[in-house]
C-alpha cells in the first residue's frame, strides 16, 4: 500500500480530498478556533465592564450610609479627636436635629 500517492484510495487522507471533511475541514477547523476566541474574548470584555459599573459598597450589602453621628463616634474611636471635642459635636449635632 503506498500512503504517499495520492489518489490510490488508501493512505492517511483516504485518497483524493479524504479526511478532515473533503477540503473543508481546515477551514471549519479555523471557523470554530476563531468563533470560539471571539465567544471567550467578549464574554471578559462584558464581565470586565458589568464588574466597572457595580456599585461599590464598603458597609455591606443593604446598609445605608453611616449617620453624622457614626462618623463622628469612628473618628473619636480613632483617635482623630478628642473626647471633649466628641462631646462638643455630638451636642452640636444633636441640637440642629430638633
Amino acid at each position: 500500500m503506498d500512503w504517499n500517492g495520492p489518489g490510490m484510495g488508501g493512505g492517511w487522507s483516504g485518497g483524493w480530498g479524504g479526511g478532515w471533511g473533503g477540503g473543508w475541514g481546515y477551514g471549519l477547523m479555523i471557523l470554530n478556533t476563531v468563533l470560539f476566541w471571539a465567544v471567550v474574548i467578549t464574554v471578559v470584555v462584558v464581565a470586565a465592564r458589568y464588574l466597572a459599573r457595580a456599585p461599590r459598597r464598603r458597609n455591606g450589602p443593604g446598609s445605608a450610609a453611616p449617620s453624622a453621628e457614626e462618623l463622628l463616634a469612628q473618628r473619636y474611636a480613632q483617635g482623630e479627636i478628642d473626647a471633649e471635642e466628641y462631646r462638643t459635636r455630638l451636642d452640636t449635632l444633636r441640637g440642629a436635629r430638633t
